[in-house]
């Protein structure tokens, strides 16, 4: 049986995202190396995709940027899910209120 993939620190790691996070083992070493917070931010950040075709889009992207090395998803807010951490001014007011600009 294969070792459980870590999730995040909030999210847990949907089903999904570990079948292309498996696909190859060096994908998987990309991910596990990565810390709790990294990866509850990829986890989030799929989740967050309100259409399915941008949630297979950013599963595809996540895979392609731990390949680039990169540690966090690029142009991506933080989660806001976080109770560690206080939301952003920006990430409360656009995020979690939902307020439009002026």
């Amino acid at each position: 049986m294969a070792k459980k993939l870590s999730g995040g620190l909030v999210h847990d790691l949907p089903a999904d995202f570990v079948k292309a996070l498996t696909e190859t083992k060096e994908v998987t070493t990309l991910w596990e190396s990565l810390t709790p917070i990294g990866r509850n931010e990829f986890i989030c950040w799929v989740e967050d995709a309100k259409q399915e075709k941008t949630r297979v889009r950013r599963i595809t992207r996540a895979v392609e940027e731990l390949l680039d090395g990169q540690k966090r998803p690029c142009c991506w807010a933080g989660c806001i899910h976080r109770t560690d951490k206080k939301p952003s001014k920006w990430q409360q007011a656009v995020l979690i209120d939902k307020k439009k600009r002026n």
